[in-house]
């Protein structure tokens, strides 16, 4: 545990005791949201990044990824998700606690949601214009 860690420091069981879990991982909605239902998915053991957790982490990570895409089609009937993960300063990764990003989307939340994550570095978001 990390006393400056925002996931380390909050009690997930009490603070989203409804949401889904397992002995290596839970999860928990975002609290700077991009959608509605915006969940993280986070080891419970403090590792930097996806590639500092232990295989077991890693598979307990990816089962509640489906658990959660499960929690959100009852809660929020989403029509896509995105998956995404911060690994590293360079990546965009704020919090140096493992967290997978669950972020639904809904059709007409964006006028053009094609590209997807490609939009982390815009330029080069666009390829198909580009042909």
């Amino acid at each position: 545990m990390e006393h400056d860690c925002p996931f380390c420091s909050v009690n997930e069981t009490s603070e989203q005791g409804s949401m889904p879990s397992n002995s290596l991982a839970h999860i928990r909605l975002d609290g700077f949201p991009v959608s509605e239902g915006h969940l993280l998915i986070i080891p419970n053991r403090h590792a930097a990044d996806w590639f500092d957790l232990t295989p077991a982490e890693q598979k307990a990570i990816m089962e509640l990824v489906e658990q959660g895409k499960q929690w959100l089609e009852e809660h929020y009937q989403p029509d896509g998700y995105n998956i995404g993960m911060n690994c590293g300063a360079a990546a965009g990764q704020t919090v140096l606690h493992m967290h997978c990003h669950l972020i639904p989307r809904y059709a007409g939340d964006q006028q053009d949601p094609r590209g997807g994550v490609r939009w982390v570095i815009p330029e080069k978001a666009d390829y198909w214009s580009s042909r």
